[in-house]
């Protein structure tokens, strides 16, 4: 199943006094190297955030507009730089993959998340009439930004969102609330973000930056 991928690793870590969430170490690397792992399978990656520092070759990087307008605001970013690529293309510049119909978005405070990708693109794949599937929690929580959703419906929203108030710190579940999706329960944990320092201890993520 072709997809591209869009790593949301912005955010100002309120709860964590401001310490960078993609910088934070699990099992020895900071969050966001897992997260580009957990998207291995994806033709494109866009991480979007403050600078990431170093990132596997050729992948791509894109910032909200404002900054730390939000997870709407930043999935809307990854987009318009996959698109901004598909431009190039089309104006003579050769891409090294062509564009996916699906992406894959996935926010980088969740070190357990790879788990999940494959049951998500599984249950996609038979079901392709559907514009998404979004990871369903063990507990039955919704996790907006661990799911596959079609790109042009995306597009959609996003011009939709736009023109009625704009992205900036819009809630995601709007964003996605006219998505014929599926709702796919996936491994346990596998949801789990880091949004305080008692959810990093729990998860055993380290907080001293590389």
């Amino acid at each position: 199943m072709d997809f591209d991928a869009v790593i949301l690793a912005g955010g100002k870590s309120s709860r964590l006094g401001g310490v960078p969430k993609a910088q934070l170490r699990y099992d020895g690397v900071t969050l966001l190297q897992r997260a580009v792992t957990a998207v291995r399978g994806a033709g494109r990656v866009v991480v979007v955030g403050p600078d990431p520092g170093t990132l596997p070759d050729g992948t791509l990087t894109a910032r909200e507009d404002p900054p730390f307008a939000g997870p709407a605001a930043a999935i809307a970013a990854g987009l318009a730089a996959l698109e901004a690529q598909d431009g190039e293309a089309q104006g003579g510049q050769s891409p090294s993959t062509k564009p996916a119909p699906w992406v894959l978005v996935m926010a980088c405070d969740m070190p357990l998340a790879a788990a999940a990708v494959p049951v998500l693109l599984r249950e996609l794949a038979g079901h392709q009439e559907a514009e998404g599937a979004m990871s369903v929690s063990a507990d039955g929580r919704k996790q907006p930004l661990l799911g596959v959703y079609s790109v042009s419906a995306l597009q959609r929203e996003v011009q939709a969102v736009e023109e009625q108030g704009g992205l900036a710190n819009a809630a995601v579940f709007r964003l996605l609330a006219r998505l014929d999706l599926l709702a796919v329960p996936v491994p346990a944990g596998s949801t789990d973000d880091v949004d305080t320092w008692d959810d990093a201890a729990a998860l055993g993520v380290d907080g001293d930056l590389p």
